[in-house]
Order: C-alpha cells, then structure tokens, then sequence
C-alpha cells in the first residue's frame, strides 16, 4: 500500500531528500550527478522540498565532547499546571533554555521528556533548580554513560516506508 507521501513526492525528491539528511554540504552539481538530472533542474526541486516544508533547515551537527559538554541527561517532569495558556507559558519556557535539546510533551506517568546538555555536574544541578522554579512538580533525571547510536536520518529510503 502507498503512502501518502508517496503520491506526493517522487522517487527523485526521495533520493534528494535521502542525499541531502545525510550531508548537507554535497553541492548540488554532485546531487544531480547522483539522481541523473540538471543541475538547475535539481535546484529547482531542492527549492520546491524547502518550500513546501520538507527541508526544514540545514545546519552543521556540533561535537558536543569537544565542545565541553560531558553529560547528556534525559529528565521526565510532572507538572500540575491545567490551564492551557499556564502550559503554554511554561512550554515556551523550555523551549527557550539553551541546555534544553529536545523536549517533547508524552502520555503516561510523565508529562514531558527533556534531552538536556551540560558541562558538568553543577550545570545540571543549576539548570534543576530552574526547572523546580517553573511549577515543575515531579522530576527524575538519568544521565546518559555513552552513545550507542546517534542519526538525524530519517529511513525514508527503507523498506516499508515511503
């Protein structure tokens, strides 16, 4: 069974796309040479898949050991706050901190998961205390001892998708 997508991007946008997720930087005379079209012609799909909300950004992925940052820390918070614009504010209060990665908003015991970076332990205990000063009512932090896998890299390629 198609998807969707399928319908609406072809086998050329799929492979751009896969080309592109996996390194930015290929000049665009490389990815037409890759899916056997014109430069200007892959440009302009390039340009289509930016507009249309595919690409979302191009950005260069920090060394974050080199960089300093030595814990990578996943904290689940509880809150009591039930009126809409209080999450509100205080979704955009995370999302306005800097040592937060990522944040999203789950079902279950927790109401969010944070990804937070830090340069040491003091950092972390620092960026717990701001979190306490949000109305945040429960919080348990795991720190991460190393990296299995790391990939921004949709399987769009993969079998059954797409």
């Amino acid at each position: 069974m198609e998807s969707i997508i399928s319908k609406i991007l072809d086998d050329v946008d799929i492979q751009i796309l896969d080309i592109l997720q996996k390194c930015a930087q290929i000049s665009n005379a490389e990815i037409a040479k890759r899916v056997n079209l014109s430069p200007p012609a892959t440009h302009t799909r390039i340009k289509r898949l930016e507009n249309e909300g595919y690409i979302n950004d191009h950005v260069a992925i920090l060394n974050q050991d080199k960089l300093g940052f030595d814990l990578l820390s996943f904290i689940f918070v509880s809150t009591n706050i039930h009126h809409v614009e209080k999450l509100e504010a205080l979704e955009k209060e995370l999302g306005l901190m800097p040592e937060v990665l990522e944040c999203h908003c789950l079902t279950g015991e927790y109401d969010y998961l944070l990804k937070v970076v830090s340069k040491d332990r003091r950092e972390l205990e620092s960026f717990i205390r701001k979190l306490n000063g949000l109305g945040i009512t429960r919080i348990q932090t795991s720190l991460a001892l190393r990296e299995i896998k790391y990939s921004t890299v949709l399987p769009i390629r993969g079998e059954g998708h797409l």
